[in-house]
């Protein structure tokens, strides 16, 4: 019928928008928009906000093409909604269930009949892919792992001040208490207590981006990211503090202040001159305790430093550093993307340096594990 709409599938929309992105001036090779589709089916067309996510973690490279993106991506799907007939993807289905390992072959029931054991685990892909090394992933999975760090639980430690306010409940305020008596002249008063305040404890974060680290980088700024939008808004800028180590330190904290993380990310990117670079964590933790640490920003702090502890220069100088930079701080936590997998010992130079001056030596390779950091560093 040729007064009839035309229906357009969801994979030609989105080729479309490739195209349309790549004329945009976008370097969108095939390779990308095979990953965008990819990440496009996992996330789900329906939700905008997902899709736009998804085309920022899979054809964007810099933060012109983020501007570009974000244009064309107005442009196309407003016109494609006016124009020719849409057909949507469906609802989302439930998500699979997939039994563990050791629970795949396993009957009902026993081989007498009786009733068998309940199922002992069961996880959705959500989960699942919580639990995946991040290094392991695919674009597609790596676009949708970005979207579950706005759920990450972030909760900054506290400390008592030493300053005492007043409270209903407390020590008695005998100074408060007499002056309020006086001003009635000398009849009794109401007891005033006070009692000392909760101020927020700042969090430093040391990520490393040298070359063997390089699969876990993206995410542990996206990790830090979450950090610092969570900490502004709890309790104002400067509650945690980012920088990145490697051959030099730079500091990140201003670049992640960003709302949108594709477009923080990208702002680190360009201030980071030694992306995927050697390491030489010594010499940047010395340049971190001389310019920050002893000044202040360290001192009675958490730090979290994010490496695997290959150190190509003198090891002894990472462990002088460390015990340094642990006699300022209030607690030191080391994060290794390879301290959960299995067969891994702390043989590294730079790891048996350190080790002795950690309070807390954990694994960093899925987002299950920085919940757990999440927790160490809320009870720190």
């Amino acid at each position: 019928m040729s007064g009839a709409a035309t229906v357009r599938e969801p994979d030609e929309v989105l080729l479309g928008f490739t195209r349309a992105l790549r004329a945009a001036g976008v370097a969108v090779t095939q390779d990308r928009a095979h990953s965008y589709l990819a990440a496009v089916a996992v996330v789900g067309l329906d939700d905008p906000s997902a899709t736009r996510a998804a085309g920022h973690a899979t054809l964007c490279a810099s933060p012109e093409d983020l501007e570009r993106h974000d244009r064309v991506f107005e442009e196309w799907f407003s016109r494609d909604l006016r124009g020719p007939t849409f057909r949507p993807r469906g609802p989302r289905q439930p998500p699979p269930v997939t039994l563990l390992p050791e629970q795949q072959g396993e009957g009902a029931d026993d081989a007498d009949g009786e009733e068998g054991d309940p199922v002992r685990a069961m996880a959705s892909d959500v989960e699942i892919l919580r639990h995946r090394d991040i290094g392991t992933l695919d674009a597609a999975e790596r676009a949708r792992l970005a979207l579950l760090f706005a759920a990450l639980p972030v909760t900054l430690p506290t400390r008592r001040a030493v300053r005492r306010t007043a409270h209903r409940h407390g020590d008695v305020d005998a100074s408060r208490t007499l002056r309020a008596s006086l001003r009635r002249m000398g009849e009794p008063a109401g007891i005033h207590r006070r009692r000392r305040a909760v101020r927020t404890r700042r969090v430093v974060l040391l990520v490393d981006v040298s070359g063997s680290m390089s699969g876990y980088a993206e995410a542990l700024l996206r990790l830090a990211h979450r950090m610092v939008q969570a900490g502004a808004a709890a309790h104002g800028r400067g509650s945690v503090e980012v920088f990145s180590v490697g051959t030099r330190l730079t500091r990140l904290t201003r670049a992640l202040e960003r709302s949108d993380p594709d477009r923080a990310l990208a702002a680190a990117g360009e201030v980071v001159p030694d992306w995927s670079g050697g390491t030489r964590l010594g010499e940047t933790l010395r340049a971190f305790n001389d310019r920050w640490g002893r000044r202040g920003l360290a001192r009675g702090a958490v730090v979290v430093v994010f490496s695997d502890g290959w150190e190509r220069g003198d090891p002894s100088l990472l462990g002088e550093q460390a015990a340094a930079l642990r006699r300022v701080a209030h607690r030191v936590v080391w994060v290794n993307p390879h301290r959960g997998k299995p067969g891994y010992a702390p043989v590294q130079g730079g790891i048996a340096a350190v080790l002795p001056h950690l309070d807390a030596f954990l694994a960093g390779h899925s987002l299950a594990t920085f919940t757990e950091l999440m927790e160490v560093v809320r009870d720190a």
